[in-house]
């Protein structure tokens, strides 16, 4: 049972997060690059950092929890070999150089690249929908997964599936369907 001060952290911490949203909400709606980039009032090494702490999910923390486990301490050097550096390279170099180009969306950033009349354009416009498309539901499928299973230990299939009928009919359809 939670006590009195952990309920009061928890309610003043949502009642934050929701007045910190309605705040940014009415900040954003000036327009697309307050949107998007903070009306361009961020420096580069904040808009660096926001981009990179992008990157941390529910999935990434429980990935980097099994290597602790399995690998003990020297699993802390794992992710030196690529994320660490991928962020350090977005939040030195990639930001300040998409914030000179004055481009807030990949789209912009290869009409300021390339042109729009350019031989392969077309091409290049197509490649880059599907693979927008691909990284989407892999990164869909990557969140369910991660949430699914860090759910799980809070909401246990046998608990539930009484409470929500489309439950109970996954493992007859799934074997009269093969």
């Amino acid at each position: 049972m939670l006590s009195t001060i952990d309920l009061f952290i928890i309610l003043a911490y949502f009642a934050l997060m929701i007045f910190l949203g309605f705040y940014m909400k009415n900040r954003a709606k000036k327009s697309k690059d307050a949107y998007l980039m903070a009306g361009k009032s961020l420096p580069w090494y904040a808009l660096g950092l926001s981009d990179a702490s992008d990157m941390f999910d529910i999935s990434g923390t429980m990935l980097l929890t099994i290597m602790a486990f399995l690998y003990g301490f020297k699993s802390v050097w794992i992710p030196w070999m690529w994320p660490v550096f991928n962020q350090i390279f977005l939040m030195v170099f990639l930001s300040r150089w998409l914030r000179r180009s004055n481009a807030t969306t990949g789209a912009e950033w290869l009409k300021t690249r390339f042109g729009l009349t350019d031989k392969g354009v077309g091409q290049s416009h197509k490649v880059v929908v599907a693979f927008a498309l691909i990284l989407c539901i892999g990164y869909m499928a990557y969140a369910f997964v991660g949430v699914g299973e860090f759910l799980q230990i809070f909401l246990p299939y046998e608990r539930i599936k009484d409470t929500f009928p489309f439950l109970n009919h996954g493992e007859a359809a799934f074997t009269a369907g093969s």
